[in-house]
């Protein structure tokens, strides 16, 4: 299931306030993006327990429970975990990935609030989260009646708000200062094979692995680390940005003419990150109108044309990695630096020469 209208992280805990206490809800997202830390953090943030009951552990009678003889009658007596005295959050993760009977199991746990002769206290809330089957995750159809019984709401990866939380977590910096730099990296789809990719949840396992090594972390461990948790090309960059870190040697340096590309074909890892956050640059600073540059801007657009000019010395491909268009096609870049790119690069050239 998708759906164009979506909620940030940050967004989801109001909607949840005054729709979750009234309503069932489902959360749909993608792998790794925060959905169980955000309902258990919304669970707290009322003071209830959060009682989690993941779809893919379970079977039908972990729901309804099994039979018990009572004053010559038998009845079904649901678990321990669920029947519950006090108010409680149920969380029910990866509900869609639950087989077609434990998802009819729910269905009056969902709409009634009930097993058998069990109701759950009043000021319970029951909140589901599932992937979509477009994420490569194990998800099922969810049958209409299940369907019908819930408020959706499609849930999106946020860099502001993520790094925004990691800051107070206390993720490493290296981790913080680089996403910074490139939230555009935070997260991607879901890859059609097995191998690691880039979301909230992989970057948080980093951070964790590189504080368990400490500061001593060398440099094969540190891409050891990154190949496991993100994507190759996440990976290669973020190896490439801690050693500039621990070599103090940085883009703001290239631009202001202090340092030069790195030119060792030792280094060029590093020369494919600075081509990276050069094209990032020039995203962030460059207006989509040149009558919109104040003089200061027009400055540094003269200084990147030079600096195209240098990196295609050493490398023409990451000189085009920078002009490059998006996946569709489409420039990144401002039409007006594109054009002046193209109409004094030869002048540029030939007064280099």
């Amino acid at each position: 299931m998708h759906s164009a209208l979506t909620v940030t992280p940050a967004e989801l805990p109001a909607l949840l306030l005054h729709v979750a206490v009234v309503r069932p809800v489902f959360v749909w997202g993608a792998p790794g993006i925060g959905k169980s830390s955000l309902v258990r953090a919304f669970a707290d943030s009322l003071g209830l327990p959060c009682v989690t009951l993941v779809g893919t552990q379970l079977a039908a009678e972990d729901l309804i429970g099994v039979p018990e003889l009572r004053d010559g009658r038998s009845r079904f007596a649901p678990p321990e975990s669920i029947a519950r005295t006090e108010p409680y959050c149920l969380f029910l993760d990866e509900l869609n990935s639950s087989s077609p009977e434990v998802q009819k199991a729910f269905y009056s746990l969902i709409l009634d609030r009930r097993i058998g002769s069990y109701e759950l206290p009043a000021g319970s809330i029951v909140i589901g989260a599932g992937n979509r089957a477009t994420d490569n995750a194990l998800a099922r159809p969810m049958a209409s009646a299940l369907v019908n019984r819930l408020v959706h709401v499609h849930l999106r990866a946020s860099a502001t708000d993520w790094l925004a939380w990691a800051a107070g977590a206390g993720l490493h910096p290296w981790v913080l200062d680089y996403l910074t730099e490139r939230p555009d990296q935070l997260w991607v789809a879901p890859p059609k094979t097995e191998e690691p990719f880039s979301t909230p949840r992989s970057w948080h396992m980093l951070s964790d692995a590189l504080r368990s090594f400490g500061e001593g972390v060398d440099e094969a461990t540190v891409r050891l680390l990154a190949a496991g948790t993100l994507t190759g090309q996440h990976a290669a960059g973020f190896t490439a940005y801690v050693k500039t870190v621990r070599h103090r040697y940085g883009l703001d340096a290239i631009v202001r003419g202090d340092a030069g590309w790195p030119r060792a074909a030792t280094d060029r890892d590093l020369l494919y990150f600075f081509a990276e956050a050069f094209r990032a640059r020039l995203v962030k600073e460059l207006p989509a109108d040149r009558d919109h540059a104040s003089r200061p801007v027009r400055d540094f657009a003269l200084r990147a044309k030079g600096l195209l000019v240098e990196l295609a010395e050493i490398s023409l491909e990451c000189a085009q990695l920078v002009v490059a268009t998006d996946d569709d096609g489409m420039p990144v870049l401002p039409a007006w630096f594109l054009v002046e790119v193209t109409r004094d690069l030869p002048r540029l050239v030939a007064a280099r020469a």
